[in-house]
């Protein structure tokens, strides 16, 4: 049969899905997919998964993939980030078979994408991600997606859109910002973008940004034209997002929650997801809160989930008639809502900071400080400060380590031959030779065996030492034609 393309595909294949799940890291796994799909979502998203570490790695495929048959977990599309054109089709040659369509993330915009050259950080790179539409276009028997950000001029973010159309990209998902859009700078998306890719291209068009309820889905629809709509951050917040309801948290949890004891998925996954619906409550109940962040177990999980639901509804019984909602919050804060994220002033003013410069400086640039100030440094990095006050992050007092004279690496610091382990392990085992610093006794172990065979002969063992330099070498020729 062959391979549907355009129009055909998202028809025939993707059921002329309108409302799509994003790919989110270690967020879009099974379990809360399949919580999505029964509110409404038509089509989902793998998380974004490493072609390289896919290629290498059964468990890795095993665990994001390979898992348990769930044939209501479909149309779904399985998200890569790669760089090689070679690399990331092998992956999808092998993820194929297990889904409607292999799509290529280039609008990741954090800090790893960047140091491991993929995502948005590839987008001026329109000769690499040619070779790479055209490898896959032609390898795969699935469709070929790409999702990417804009840049912030809209004629450039038609010309990018047109090439990878015509390099054989089938579907195009538009977020309408620009790599730097990002955490508190994330700021509106454009739909006007989207409005111009959507003309301009002759597949069909994905809108993402700005989506928090159905009737932003359907104004997205109305003012882009394009074919659906996907949301992330909104499908988080309020999983029955694209029903047009907004249920009580704790009913979605619980559900997710039971979902999740059918389709087990790590416990770092099922946290993060209560601490998004659970969010505005979390702010009233902080104890909680420090709870839900420390518990180790899913059942512990599920006892927080539960007293969150009962404190809820002891605060629901209490309350006055015609009280309203605090915080400017649309809804009571037990109702599945919006998060709209603040921008740095506002997140200047929640942390206490004035409106200096330093007092909106991002993320990023908190964590590379360089001083050992616990107020500038990230959450993480504060809390490793309270595990262990003399801890510094200072990098100036970061140990400085020798280096291997063959590769480069750390050297180790007895060494005999100052390299790594790796380099040391090839040169004594060529040389017959001993090293006590990495614990490689290849001489001594070739001695204990000569003595043991001439001993099965009853001829005495003469020593190595006596030997000359020629024999030893000799010995070495003689062991890796053995050993090949």
């Amino acid at each position: 049969m062959p391979k549907l393309r355009g129009e055909a595909f998202w028809r025939e294949t993707l059921r002329s899905a309108h409302y799509v799940v994003a790919p989110m890291v270690d967020q879009s796994e099974l379990a809360w997919r399949l919580l999505s799909r029964r509110h409404g979502a038509q089509l989902c998203y793998t998380p974004m998964l490493h072609a390289q570490v896919f290629l290498r790695d059964a468990n890795y495929r095993r665990e994001n993939l390979y898992g348990e048959a769930c044939p209501e977990d479909r149309p779904l599309i399985v998200q890569f980030c790669a760089n090689d054109p070679e690399v990331f089709v092998q992956a999808a040659l092998l993820a194929q078979d297990y889904c409607d369509a292999i799509d290529l993330n280039l609008g990741c915009p954090q800090m790893i994408a960047k140091r491991g050259h993929y995502g948005a950080f590839l987008q001026e790179e329109w000769d690499l991600l040619q070779r790479m539409i055209l490898l896959a276009n032609e390898k795969l028997s699935v469709p070929i997606t790409c999702k990417i950000r804009v840049f912030p001029d809209i004629d450039k973010t038609v010309k990018y859109a047109q090439m990878l159309e015509k390099a054989g990209c089938q579907l195009l998902t538009v977020h309408g910002r620009t790599k730097e859009q990002k955490g508190p700078l994330a700021g509106v998306a454009s739909w006007e973008h989207i409005q111009a890719v959507r003309k301009a291209v002759n597949i069909p068009v994905f809108a993402n940004g700005n989506i928090q309820c159905l009737s932003d889905v359907e104004e997205c629809i109305r003012k882009t034209g394009v074919h659906g709509v996907m949301s992330a951050e909104g499908n988080l917040h309020n999983p029955a997002l694209f029903e047009g309801r907004n249920p009580l948290v704790w009913e979605m949890a619980e559900e997710y929650l039971e979902i999740v004891r059918k389709y087990p998925c790590p416990l770092s996954y099922v946290r993060a997801h209560l601490f998004k619906l659970w969010h505005h409550t979390l702010q009233v109940y902080q104890q909680l809160r420090e709870e839900l962040a420390k518990v180790k177990t899913l059942e512990g999980i599920i006892d927080v989930n539960r007293e969150l639901k009962l404190r809820c509804q002891e605060e629901i019984a209490n309350q006055k008639e015609g009280e309203k909602p605090k915080e400017g919050l649309p809804f009571f804060h037990w109702i599945c809502q919006p998060y709209i994220r603040p921008g740095p002033k506002e997140r200047c003013r929640e942390n206490g900071d004035s409106g200096t410069e330093k007092g909106v400086r991002g993320k990023r640039a908190l964590e590379e400080e360089e001083d050992g100030n616990s107020e500038l440094l990230s959450k993480n990095k504060q809390k490793k400060k309270l595990r262990n006050p003399n801890k510094s992050f200072d990098p100036s007092l970061k140990p400085k380590y020798a280096k291997c004279d063959q590769c480069g690496n750390p050297k180790g610091n007895k060494c005999v031959f100052n390299m790594c382990r790796g380099c040391c392990k090839k040169r004594a085992f060529k040389e017959v030779a001993d090293c006590p610093g990495h614990g490689l006794l290849f001489k001594t172990k070739y001695e204990k065996s000569l003595s043991w065979q001439h001993s099965q002969r009853g001829i005495q063992t003469p020593e190595i030492s006596q030997r000359g330099d020629a024999e030893v070498g000799e010995m070495a020729v003689l062991k890796e034609a053995g050993d090949t």
